[in-house]
């Protein structure tokens, strides 16, 4: 019998028609799926049910879309930690970033049973202290409590809200071509939460060039998705109704320090499951098929991360 929470009603109708999901058959899925880890040598993965299913249902159970996607998840955590994992949760600038409140996690779904709306800050940071390199680090982890915990974040996908209020050139040098590379391959090839769309709010005319520049690097499927609206707020009602939104955004929501102490207090309570993470992910010299050579993506910074897979 799988260990996995039980959805709302309304959620497990949309797993089963949009997400091929059939309840009688999940305890067989897992299984194949946890057996096919277990014979990659390589690879060294969480196999718990939660964890599992999540992929499965963010591949629309293909197996095989969820063995490559999980695969190409932990190699590049494993290849670039620094960017996609947090390395001490202990640290005190992790715990500090975190605080910022940089993304947030807004409570309720859109239309109450849709898509997880989620907040970020890019700005709402200090450049002469911390790099993007360092914010998304802690925004990898945030991604990784929603796949976690959240079922609606995990069936429905999510939308993305992205504040330019406080972006300045100071944060756009530090948003390399390479960054920027990094952040959309793992969201096309390693994240399997569903990306619905992402608004653009409070941007410059300087912000608005760089946005051009991005959308370049970004894969079509994502540039259909982008949304800029500039200082115009009304036009993001339209697509969010205020309801959804925090007060902080004329919304009826609950506020932005109200959202990130809560949140703060969820990445405490999961502190030992950050701590576990190091111990999951790639031994290429172990690799028996060829792998994706993401150095030449990326080109040669990065540390690799072997580890001692039984």
């Amino acid at each position: 019998m799988s260990n996995i929470r039980p959805l709302p009603e309304a959620l497990q109708k949309i797993a089963c028609e949009e997400l091929n999901e059939v309840p009688e058959r999940i305890d067989q899925d897992l299984r194949d799926f946890r057996q096919w880890i277990e014979r990659q040598r390589h690879l060294k993965a969480r196999t718990d049910d939660q964890f599992l299913i999540s992929f499965l249902r963010g591949c629309k159970y293909s197996l095989e879309k969820a063995k490559n996607k999980l695969d190409k998840y932990y190699t590049l955590k494993s290849k670039y930690p620094e960017f996609y994992t947090i390395q001490n949760i202990d640290d005190p600038r992790v715990i500090e970033l975190y605080k910022m409140g940089i993304g947030l996690h807004l409570p309720t779904p859109l239309n109450e049973n849709g898509p997880r709306i989620q907040y970020f800050r890019p700005g709402n940071y200090p450049t002469d202290k911390y790099t993007f390199t360092d914010v998304m680090a802690i925004a990898n982890s945030f991604q990784e409590l929603n796949m976690r915990f959240d079922d609606y974040c995990v069936v429905n996908g999510y939308i993305q809200i992205l504040d330019m209020s406080s972006y300045t050139a100071s944060h756009i040098l530090q948003l390399t071509p390479n960054i920027v590379r990094k952040i959309f391959i793992f969201a096309e090839d390693a994240l399997h939460l569903r990306q619905r769309a992402i608004h653009i709010i409070n941007t410059s005319p300087t912000v608005d060039r760089l946005l051009n520049m991005i959308k370049s690097l970004m894969p079509v499927k994502q540039q259909q998705r982008l949304f800029i609206h500039g200082s115009n707020l009304e036009s993001l009602y339209e697509h969010i109704p205020l309801k959804y939104l925090p007060r902080d955004l004329g919304g009826e929501n609950s506020s932005f320090d109200e959202i990130n102490k809560l949140q703060w207090e969820v990445f405490q309570e999961n502190r030992e499951y950050f701590i576990e993470n190091k111990k999951y992910g790639v031994d290429e010299s172990l690799r028996e098929s060829k792998s994706t050579d993401y150095t030449q993506l990326f080109g040669i910074e990065g540390s690799f991360r072997k580890l001692m897979v039984d």
